[in-house]
């Protein structure tokens, strides 16, 4: 299995952060890697996301867990590897929040295909978590 992890502290709540998460039609907004992203039913476990990054084809995301608005768990099974996706949102002793994605890959192919794959698609992880951190704390001041 490859795994990687990245985290960050903001002043907005897990709910302000969930808002965002559930709200999959704005993900480009604060995401700019993706071209298209459609959300197949609610926001919950067994839902489908099918997303289209730039310059891509689309790739079929299933939300394996949500526990609103501490986590979601999203996977893409690729044939030889499930690329595991970890969305957490944990409250402080503070009173800010410490925002976290970990990807996990495993399968058969896990030892190869991870090292390669795995950097290039969570390279991203601090950008993407600055900017839904930042969208997240001005729509929780403007009380949108």
């Amino acid at each position: 299995m490859w795994r990687t992890e990245h985290g960050i502290q903001t002043t907005a709540s897990p709910e302000a952060i969930w808002q965002q998460w559930a709200d999959v039609a704005s993900w480009p907004e604060w995401n700019g890697d993706i071209e298209h992203i459609e959300l197949d039913g609610p926001f919950e476990a067994g839902s489908r996301i099918t997303m289209t990054p730039i310059g891509q084809g689309p790739i079929e995301l299933r939300i394996a867990e949500a526990a609103k608005p501490e986590l979601f768990v999203d996977e893409a099974d690729l044939g030889e590897i499930v690329v595991r996706t970890i969305h957490r949102a944990e409250r402080l002793d503070s009173g800010q929040t410490w925002v976290s994605y970990r990807m996990e890959i495993s399968g058969p192919a896990a030892g190869t295909l991870g090292p390669e794959m795995g950097p290039e698609i969570s390279g991203d992880f601090p950008q993407l978590l600055a900017a839904l951190v930042d969208r997240a704390a001005r729509s929780s001041k403007h009380g949108s």
